[in-house]
């Protein structure tokens, strides 16, 4: 079912209109200086492969196809070379379509340059990786990149119709209720080979129940007894894609997520945004899509430690022994059962008071200290204990909270550049409304205000 042309491409039409790039890599005839190589990046199934085969078939260009999985330096360089000749000797321009550019090395990168930069090859290069990170910088400046996105659910009725209807897939040999197509949409999550794999799956499986519904000793026999029935007209109609068949036939949606690509990055960002943001349903989301896609339990459990501790802190001290007590609960039992501990300290974090002001105090602090701004320790603060401190003064006008009956005294803690500097500020919420109260009265002591 792989579209034949750009003109029967379903989704990404804005990169379709008359006169982008790909019309005019596309268009046969065109010189092919004029052409501008090309990196497709996109969520798996959304059309790159697609695109780049429309182009070959629709442009008069030689079309070599690698994949990166694959092929080798010795492989790019036999290319480059072929097309040079061709190019020089018979006037034959080359598009290289690049399947998963990512899983080049950079030297292997590097082996493309000569035949982009001087016009042997036009590249059309595809992958599902952020190119800013996974491609090299001359390579990426030399190209355009164009972004896939997931397909629309329109989109995708529209590819799962015509495979249903269209002689080169089932050819009108099921009936696809519109509940299945609803169910297939859905399970598909914009992936166009998802949901043609789940269609296929969910044919076989009505077909062959068809066929063994055709095989059954009983009916025959019925028909057999009435002539009249109407057991040949059933026989002749299409078996009927149900939800249930699809349901039955397809274990699963499977996410589309990279645990070392952008959906990792993505997803594990969602998370923490939505703890931050207080919204326990959508951080259990996210939770769950992590989990289902086999992300590491640890790792999930360290960035609750860490949000505990970043954007919930003193407004609610209980968050990060919660978490830590997930992370430990992770440790001893693993999945699936240590998705309860992961989801009672998400649920709990989402839902605390939030306050940034201990990141914010720890971070101002060291900005101070890389700066240069810090001082000697106050003498009466410094260690007295050691043979010969007593002779420096050390220690001396230490005053013992514990002796004031206020549990306070005024003295001075920092060092002498930095008195009156102020670090730890708590807002005004949850249990750090608490702390406010409290510290106005100890800074006003401790600072003789």
């Amino acid at each position: 079912m792989r579209p034949r042309s750009l003109d029967e491409v379903v989704g990404q039409q804005h990169l379709l209109k008359p006169g982008s790039p790909l019309r005019v890599l596309a268009a046969e005839g065109e010189a092919t200086r004029g052409a501008v190589s090309i990196i497709l990046w996109g969520p798996p199934g959304t059309g790159k492969t697609t695109l780049a085969q429309a182009i070959a078939h629709s442009s008069g260009r030689r079309f070599v196809e690698l994949s990166a999985v694959t092929a080798g330096i010795k492989d790019v360089r036999t290319v480059m070379e072929r097309a040079l000749n061709d190019r020089d000797l018979y006037d034959i321009a080359t598009v290289l379509f690049l399947d998963e550019i990512h899983r080049f090395t950079k030297a292997q990168q590097d082996a493309l340059l000569p035949g982009v930069e001087n016009g042997w090859v036009t590249l059309v290069a595809a992958t599902t990786e952020n190119p800013s990170f996974s491609v090299i910088s001359p390579l990426l400046s030399r190209s355009l990149l164009l972004t896939l996105e997931p397909l629309q659910d329109e989109d995708l009725r529209t590819l799962l119709v015509r495979a249903v209807e269209d002689p080169r897939g089932l050819a009108g040999s099921v009936v696809l209720e519109d509940d299945a197509l609803q169910a297939l949409v859905q399970l598909a999550s914009g992936d166009a080979r998802r949901a043609l794999t789940g269609l296929e799956a969910a044919a076989a499986s009505a077909l062959a129940g068809a066929g063994a519904a055709g095989t059954d000793p009983d009916a025959d026999a019925e028909a057999d007894a009435d002539p009249d029935s109407d057991t040949e007209a059933a026989a002749s109609d299409p078996p009927h894609i149900t939800d249930e068949i699809v349901s039955s036939s397809i274990d699963r949606a499977l996410l589309r997520y990279d645990k070392n690509g952008d959906q990792h990055y993505d997803v594990i960002s969602a998370f923490i945004k939505s703890l931050r943001g207080s919204d326990p349903d959508a951080a259990i989301h996210y939770l769950a899509r992590m989990i289902e896609a086999g992300e590491d339990p640890r790792f999930i459990a360290r960035r609750l430690m860490v949000h505990a501790a970043e954007d919930v802190g003193m407004a609610d001290p209980q968050a990060l022994p919660i978490a830590v007590a997930a992370a430990e609960a992770t440790q001893l039992i693993g999945l699936p059962e240590a998705r309860i501990p992961l989801a009672e300290a998400t649920i709990y974090i989402a839902t605390a008071p939030k306050s940034n002001a201990v990141i914010t105090a720890i971070d101002a602090a060291i900005a101070d200290v890389k700066a240069g701004r810090f001082g000697l320790v106050p003498i009466h603060l410094r260690d007295g204990h050691y043979p010969g401190a007593k002779r420096l003064g050390h220690g001396k006008g230490y005053r013992y909270p514990h002796n004031d009956p206020r549990g306070v005294s005024e003295q001075q803690y920092l060092p002498d550049e930095l008195v009156g500097r102020t670090y730890y500020e708590p807002v005004a919420r949850g249990y750090e409304r608490e702390i406010a109260e409290r510290l106005e009265k100890i800074r006003r002591i401790t600072r003789g205000i």
